[in-house]
This record gives C-alpha cells, structure tokens and sequence, in this order.
C-alpha cells in the first residue's frame, strides 16, 4: 500500500570521492579540530600534525582545502556537501558524547566518594 523511498547515495565525481576519503581520514584522527562558526557558515577541519585544513562553507556549497604548499577553493553541489557536513556532525557529535560521559563519570565518582566520606564519621 505505501512504499517507503530509501534515499540512495548519489554517485560522486572522482575528485568529489577524493575529498570525501581526505576528510574521512582526518576525522578518523583524534588530534584534528573540528570547530562550527554559526556565524561565517562553516566548519573548520585544522590537523597541524598533518599540516592540513579544511573549511567547509556549507551556505555557499564551497569547500577549501589548504596544506603546506597549496591552498584551493571549489564549489560542489550541493548533495555533496551535504554528505560531508553530516559526516562531520556525527564526528562532532561523537566526541562530544566522549567528553560529556567522561565528565559525568568523574562526577558520579565523586559524588560516591563524599557519600562515603560524609556516611562514615556518622556511623
């Protein structure tokens, strides 16, 4: 009765799937940044270790590439970067989830250690 469209992955250009693999590779790196300015409608992918940076201008559809020796700017369509914008997301969103449970655990742990410490004189 209804039919449910699974929405596929469009078919990439060979130097949209080049990209796609570079970014994949720096977010597989935990030493590379990844930081959102609302403002300018970007995101900012910065490895010093691998002296790379990527700038993604996802209001414009532009993503710069910039290394050591070179530095260049292309537009792409706009299902491209949107596949890469939602790959870095889930990155961020990642390794936010890793920061919060980290900090939530040391608090429950020092929660149980007053808890312990204020029970104790008390008994």
């Amino acid at each position: 009765m209804f039919k449910f469209f699974k929405k596929k992955r469009r078919v990439f250009t060979k130097i949209e799937n080049h990209i796609y693999g570079i970014i994949l590779e720096l977010l597989k790196v935990s030493s590379t940044e990844i930081n959102y300015d609302e403002l300018g409608g970007k995101y900012c992918l910065s490895n010093e270790e691998k002296h790379f940076n990527i700038i993604i201008f996802f209001n414009e559809y532009v993503i710069r590439l910039t290394n050591t020796k070179d530095s260049v700017a292309e537009k792409y369509s706009k299902d491209f970067v949107e596949e890469i914008l939602i790959l870095v997301k889930n990155e961020k969103h990642r390794r936010m989830e890793l920061v919060t449970d980290s900090i939530t655990s040391s608090i429950e742990k020092m929660a149980e250690r007053l808890h312990n410490s204020l029970v104790e004189p008390s008994d």
